[in-house]
């Protein structure tokens, strides 16, 4: 399991990358780094992802610097973290909280 604090501290010691298609995703949706840093820095984890390959990932509930909602998707790598993407939460996916993926009927 992915612990916040951990990927917090990664962000502390400079140990965060970005992927390449995470640093598209971010310029097609308007999304800074620094509203990915303060989504991991603020937020919360919602959802674990064990079995990723090549590693364990999780997505992260939190605000941009503008207090808007956000998710990014972020690894442990044992030493560093890798942003995978970010988003703005789509309500049709997600509960009104944000939070909550919405059941498929």
């Amino acid at each position: 399991m992915i612990d916040i604090e951990k990927l917090q501290e990664y962000y502390e010691q400079d140990r965060v990358i970005i992927s390449l298609h995470a640093q598209e995703r971010l310029r097609q949706r308007g999304i800074k780094a620094r509203d990915v840093r303060n989504c991991i820095m603020t937020g919360e984890i919602i959802e674990q992802y064990p079995d990723d390959f090549p590693f364990p990932s999780c997505l992260i509930f939190g605000y941009t610097v503008n207090n808007k909602i956000i998710h990014v998707v972020a690894s442990d790598e044992g030493t560093m973290s890798r942003i995978i993407t970010a988003y703005y939460p789509d309500t049709l996916k997600f509960e009104d909280d944000s939070r909550t993926r919405r059941e498929r009927k």
